[in-house]
This record gives structure tokens, sequence and C-alpha cells, in this order.
């Protein structure tokens, strides 16, 4: 799954892990502040927010952009000369070209939260009578918006196209290492799916779950700062009352709260998912030996297949039904928990709307990234079904043996077992 596409992955994957700490840690503790001898230096602590497109190409920005280029270029110079594979300009620059749009993506956000205080401020301004605001100024302000939005939209046509690419190129990868070897893999169950198509939706599945995940770190390093700096304006909280940094603590604690809730529910889910597949196949590999062969698909072997198909189903039914219940609750509460906590604030009218505005934003953007895994369960559960599935091959590949289920068919399959007899899964 990873020897295709990725140059010694478990040691490529810790060296990224460490780069990226050590080069965030550099920029944050000297880098930064170097820049400013190239006339590119960090912005003051106390200056306002840049509200506006130009946020993007700000000396601070531009700085880091060569310092991003610099790094790639050293990390990727030293697998290319350390382990080279004929799939690194994808595996290894791809990646950085997502990580890097993931960034940018990010800072748009925060690019967004600055134009949100105050246009909303205006807002209330011009809803205050006597209304003392000129149409235009609130037009020049939706014309930065609209701006930043078609930045992002240009960025996100790109980042599509890429990704699109990156996934192929990951399937290919897979595709060529495991025909390769398929006189070793085609006696496996449903070898021929798993090849066809569980390599492409793992790819897709890893890059989606991958790109999701370091979202929600960018999101967390860019807008932590933010909300306890927004916290200033909140001095207490509902029931509890005064905190240190209620905001981001009250974020923190709702976000354990449901990954801990949904993790529990959901545990089962895997296993099913990974058996609903397998029935799957039993039961559409039995179909297409009828197409040629007469004596297969027979009535009393097609209903016994059949009914392990709406066994499993009902099964998954049913535990999808309570964490749907759960999440659902979940979510619901979420989209109210940041006014509750906020409503001692704003009945005493210590904040304006903008601010209310900016507060909610950075609330949500870090209850979001660290409600990661509420929000990733179901495709994570789907990725860990294709993974036992994919398994399997790298079983037989690497000469370990076979997981449970799927020796239990293979030893079935030689001893001449009929469909209709096996147990069903």
């Amino acid at each position: 799954m990873f020897v295709s596409f990725f140059p010694k992955p478990k040691l490529f994957f810790l060296s990224v892990v460490g780069w990226s700490t050590f080069v965030m840690i550099l920029w944050y503790a000297f880098a930064r502040d170097f820049g400013a001898n190239f006339g590119m230096p960090p912005a003051a602590a106390d200056a306002d927010p840049i509200v506006g497109v130009h946020y993007f190409w700000s000396p601070e920005f531009l700085w880091f952009y060569i310092y991003f280029v610099v790094c790639t270029a050293l990390f990727a110079a030293f697998w290319y000369v350390f382990s080279p594979h004929p799939w690194a300009h994808w595996s290894i620059l791809g990646s950085a070209f997502i990580l890097f749009s993931t960034y940018f993506s990010v800072q748009v956000s925060v690019a967004i939260n600055n134009w949100r205080r105050p246009f909303f401020d205006m807002v209330q301004q011009a809803l205050t009578p006597p209304a003392s605001v000129p149409p235009a100024d609130l037009y020049a302000l939706l014309l930065i918006f609209a701006q930043i939005a078609f930045l992002w939209i240009a960025l996100f046509v790109v980042t599509r196209f890429v990704v699109s690419h990156y996934i192929f190129r990951w399937r290919t990868a897979m595709n060529d290492y495991y025909m390769s070897n398929w006189p070793r893999l085609r006696k496996i169950e449903g070898a021929s799916q798993r090849v066809q198509e569980d390599t492409m939706r793992f790819a897709s599945t890893v890059e989606g779950l991958g790109v999701s995940m370091v979202d929600s770190v960018m999101t967390l390093i860019a807008f932590l700062p933010i909300l306890y700096g927004l916290s200033s304006n909140v001095t207490e909280l509902p029931i509890i009352g005064e905190i240190p940094a209620p905001l981001m603590n009250a974020a923190i604690f709702w976000s354990l709260f449901g990954t801990v809730l949904l993790a529990v529910v959901g545990i089962k889910l895997p296993g099913l998912e990974f058996r609903n597949q397998r029935v799957e196949a039993a039961y559409r590999k039995e179909l297409v030996y009828g197409e040629d062969n007469a004596d297969r698909a027979e009535p009393p072997t097609v209903r016994e297949l059949f009914d392990n198909v709406r066994r499993n189903y009902f099964r998954l039914y049913f535990h999808y039904m309570y964490f749907n219940v759960a999440r659902s609750f979940y979510i619901q509460a979420d989209n109210i928990f940041a006014y509750f906590i906020l409503i001692p604030t704003i009945a005493a009218g210590r904040i304006t709307f903008g601010l209310l505005q900016q507060i909610l934003t950075a609330f949500n953007q870090v209850s979001s990234s660290f409600q990661y895994l509420v929000n990733a369960w179901p495709t994570i559960v789907e990725l860990l079904s294709i993974y036992k599935r994919l398994r399997a091959f790298e079983a037989v590949l690497q000469g370990e043996e076979l997981p449970d289920i799927d020796r239990r068919y293979l030893e079935r399959e030689q001893a001449g077992v009929a469909p209709q007899d096996q147990p069903p899964a």
C-alpha cells in the first residue's frame, strides 16, 4: 500500500514528522525574525491585523514562502540521494504541494476572520440609529471579501486538479506493484476487486484523511493564539465562572468530549464494514461465475449468499443507528455551544457584534480541529475496512500468515467446500 509509492515508508514518514517538527521550531525560534535581514520582517506584536488580499503577500508571508521552498528542496534532495524511487516526484513533491495548499487554505480562513470584525462592527453601527455608515464603505468591505474568495477559488481548483492526479498516480503505483506479484495474490478471495477498486479507494481515502489531519493541526497553530487573545474579552463561563483563557479551555474540553464519545460508540463499525465487503464480494463472485457456467449461481447458492449480505447489512444498520443518534446529538449541541458559553458576556454588553463574529469563527475553527476524529470517524471506519482487505496482499508478499478471515476462506477453497456450505460471515 505504501512501499509502492513512497521510498522506505516507515523511515520516510518518521523523517517527515521529524523534519516538519524541526523546521517549525526553527521558524518560530529563529528563522521568522531572520527575514528582517532581507527586508521581510514579521509583523509587530501590537500591529492591527491586515484586512485584505494583500495579507498573502505581506513581507512575513513572502519570507515564509521562501523558507518553505528551501526546506522542501533540502528534504527532497536527501531522499532522492538516500533512496531513489520511481514515484518520488509525486510522493515527495506532490505531498509537499498538498501540504502547502492546505496551509494556504488555513490562512484564507484567518484572512476572512480578520475581515469579520470591521465588517460586522460597521453593520452594527449602520443598524444603530441614527445610521452613519455610507453604503460605499460597506461595498468596499464586501469587495475585499470577494477578492479573498476569488483567490481561494483559484487555489481550490488548482489543488483539486493536482490531488486527482496524485491519487491516480498512487493507485497506479499500487496496481503495478500488485500485478507484478499477481501469481501469488490471485487466490485470495476477491483479489480482482481488491486490485481494481480497493487501491483507488485506499489512495483517495488516505489522502483525504491526511489532508484533513494536517488542516486540523495547521488550523490549531493559526487560530489557538487568536482564540487565546480573544479570551481577554470573556471574563466568565456559565456554571463554571471565571477561569484562565475561558474560550480556549472550553473549546478543548468540548472537542475532547465529543471525540471520546463517538470513538466509544462507534467501536464496532470497522469490523462490520470489513465483513460487509467480504460477503458482498462472495455474492458478486458467484454471480460472475454464473455468467459463464450454467452450473454456478444456482438459486439455493445465490439465496444463501444473499442471506449473508442481508444479515450483515441489518447488523450494520443497527450499530449505525445508535452511532448516528450520538453523533447527531453532539453535532446539534455543537451548533449552540459557543453561544451558550458567551451568553453572560453578550448579556453584559461587553463585546461588539463584529467581535462576537470573530470569536465565534475562531472558536468554531479550534473546536472543529480538535474534533478531527468526530468529523472523520465514518471515513476512518471505511478506511480500516479497505486496509484489512489489502492487508491480505501485504501478508502474502511479506511471507506472513494471512488474516484469520482470509485464511479460513482460502482453506475452504482448497478443500473444495461449495459456497452454500460455507458458514455465514
